[in-house]
Order: C-alpha cells, then structure tokens, then sequence
C-alpha cells in the first residue's frame, strides 16, 4: 500500500529505512538516505542531498541544493537557504598517511546542531563541530567556525556577530543583560521586548 501521508516527487530518492513525517513534501532529484528522519510539514528543496542518519524536525525549510550531511541535527521550524552546506569531517582527507584510499573506519563524524526556528542564509557553509541557537540568523554567503548565540545574527568569512534578532527575524534594540546569562531587546516591529535564553550545549 503507498504512504499517501507525505509527497516524493517521482525523481526523489528516498531510500529503504528513511522515515518521513506526515505532509512533508520532496521535490526534483532531492535524496534522503537510509535512517535519516524528516519530521512533519517539511518543505525539501530540488536537490537536497539529506545523508544517512540526519535528523530533521518538523515544519523545516530547505531550499534547493542543500548538503546535509551525516552527524546534523535540525530542530524543529529552522529555515536552510539555497546551496547551503554542512560539513562532517574536521581533518579531510581522500587518503591515509600512508597513500591509501581512506574507508568509513578511517574518520570520525563531528557533529553539527542547529536549533529551534534558526535561519540558514543561501550559500553559506556551516563547518561541523558547532552549535547554531535558537532563532539565530546567518546571513547570505558565511562560513561559521564557532558557536553561534541564541538570537544572534551573524555573517561573513569567517562569520561574527552582530548584533541580535527578534523570533521575526528583524534586528532588536537596547538589548541588555537581565540574569542567569539571559539578555532582553527591543523589537520595533512586534512592538514588544524580546527574552533571549543563554546559550545551552546539546
């Protein structure tokens, strides 16, 4: 019987122990490995090269183009722009010292972490290792090397902050320290004081 939970365009690859959530849809030549997990609701760009035992929570947005490669976790509600990609490997090589070819045995996956509604800009590159808060924004074309703060927005090569944004998105004002790590801001267009949480390792 054919899963009508979930749509998979007929050039999509979805391969045999992939689990898919209800309404989520995988456009042209898109591929999701073996024990990768797709949430709900999710929107997988032409393209999106999702690797074996990637996890993906729900209502997320990949756009066309995208690596997400072994060792990545998305949250729920994150936004991945076009030709954004996750790395894996924080010593690559083709070859061993020794001149051969290397083999699964042969690297360790580092894990990458990007949480709760964070925000992907098109074609920058996430190097592994690193933590991306809750709501953090990373503009067009970065590559981010450290940690990146809850809230924060952050860009360039290598990527640094610069300032902080609102859950919307748009960039806050007078943000101060309140306790606990935890600062506050201003959004002029919610019109209301944002709480941006200390940052928390996974």
């Amino acid at each position: 019987m054919v899963d009508r939970s979930f749509y998979v365009h007929p050039t999509a690859e979805v391969e045999e122990g992939a689990q898919i959530g209800a309404g989520t849809r995988i456009w042209r030549q898109a591929q999701v490995r073996v024990h990768a997990s797709v949430g709900e609701q999710c929107n997988i760009g032409k393209g999106v090269y999702i690797d074996a035992d990637v996890r993906i929570g729900s209502r997320v947005k990949i756009q066309n183009h995208v690596s997400v490669f072994e060792g990545v976790t998305i949250e729920d509600g994150v936004f991945v722009g076009p030709h954004v990609c996750f790395t894996n490997d924080l010593f690559p090589r083709a070859i061993t010292p020794d001149g051969e070819l290397k083999s699964a045995d042969d690297w360790v996956v580092t894990p990458t972490h990007v949480r709760y509604g964070a925000s992907i800009g098109a074609n920058s590159v996430i190097v592994c290792g690193v933590t991306v808060g809750e709501f953090a924004l990373i503009g067009a074309g970065s590559v981010v090397t450290h940690d990146v703060q809850p809230h924060a927005l952050v860009f360039g090569n290598p990527a640094h902050p610069h300032g902080y944004v609102c859950r919307c998105a748009r960039r806050l004002s007078d943000v101060h320290d309140v306790e606990d790590g935890a600062l506050e801001g201003w959004c002029d267009y919610c019109q209301q004081v944002c709480h941006i949480p200390p940052a928390v390792k996974p």
